[in-house]
């Protein structure tokens, strides 16, 4: 998730039992012509590991001489190929979801990349299909097992879905009756009880969480409890949410600045680029709708901190309407 999956979020989610993380996704072509930011984007510390880089791209010489470049620089516990993108920046450059059109030139990058990297695992993620009359997950997963994919995540929507409708893990249960190399289910896993729902009648090896675990990365123990059988954790309690956005800003004010502003971001006053990374996490927390605008006015960390400690924010004992 480009431009939310930053490192200091990736520790978030360790911390509350992600497995294995994935960088934000970047374009080979930045990385082959050694752009800074590009670099640093995909930058990880050594305790986020196991970690996997995902690139994009639409031509196999560009693809395999990125992935080389990370497996000499990063050395990435795996390499993985974004083939399911909906995004238009990105498909109108031919890559990402547009790519499941041409399963050709599909399979010929991840023969590239995987070629190009025998020391480094290769993964992929895919979509369905470019649309509801071009359903081909099946055809593409045999296409990136042949071409040496060491294991496939499938996100249960098409493109021209987009992120509309619901994931249909009937065909993500197909494609894994079908390969041989293990398959990772991904969409609408927002809860623990349909996260263990959808592992059991699917057939999956893994799940992936994404868009669910931006402002909830207690989301990853809960669906761990569930997966072994164990009682479910405590929800994070308001006090608990406000301390890890406030530790989750203070990273990004230190550490991520550089690496995650924009040109966009530079043109905005204080910390406020910082705003919706932080805006999921009070979407629970009582009198949330008065705290988003009391964090929109805040300017430096210090108002930032004042704020999210007070104790009418943070030992409020249930919830609001709002």
């Amino acid at each position: 998730m480009s431009g939310y999956t930053d490192s200091a979020f990736r520790d978030l989610c360790k911390a509350h039992g992600a497995d294995v993380l994935l960088t934000e996704f970047v374009q080979a072509t930045p990385l082959v012509r050694d752009i800074e930011r590009a670099w640093r984007t995909i930058h990880f510390p050594p305790h986020q590991r196991p970690a996997g880089i995902q690139i994009f791209g639409a031509t196999p010489g560009t693809m395999a001489h990125a992935a080389r470049l990370l497996q000499e620089r990063l050395r990435p516990d795996f390499i993985d190929i974004n083939l399911g993108c909906p995004a238009h920046k990105v498909v109108e450059q031919n890559a990402g979801a547009a790519l499941l059109r041409t399963p050709a030139l599909l399979q010929e990058i991840a023969t590239a990349v995987v070629n190009a990297v025998p020391c480094t695992p290769v993964t992929a993620k895919i979509r369905l299909g470019w649309d509801a009359t071009s359903i081909n997950a099946t055809d593409t997963a045999r296409r990136l097992e042949d071409a040496g994919v060491r294991a496939l995540a499938i996100h249960g929507r098409t493109r021209a879905q987009g992120y509309s409708g619901e994931a249909d893990w009937g065909e993500i249960a197909r494609v894994t009756a079908t390969v041989t190399l293990p398959v990772i289910g991904n969409g609408d896993l927002r809860d623990a009880a349909t996260a263990r729902k959808r592992w059991q009648e699917s057939g999956v090896s893994a799940l992936m969480i994404g868009r669910a675990a931006l402002g909830n990365p207690w989301l990853f123990r809960e669906i761990h409890a569930a997966l072994h059988d164990a009682p479910p954790p405590p929800p994070p309690t308001p006090r608990e949410r406000l301390a890890t956005l406030l530790t989750y800003a203070r990273a990004l004010a230190t550490h991520d600045a550089t690496a995650h502003r924009t040109q966009r971001d530079d043109d905005a006053p204080g910390l406020r680029w910082i705003l919706p990374k932080l805006y999921p996490f009070i979407h629970s927390v009582p009198g949330s709708r008065k705290l988003r605008e009391k964090l929109s006015a805040c300017h430096t960390l210090g108002e930032m901190e004042s704020l999210l400690t007070r104790t009418e924010w943070a030992d409020h004992p249930s919830p609001s309407p709002d």
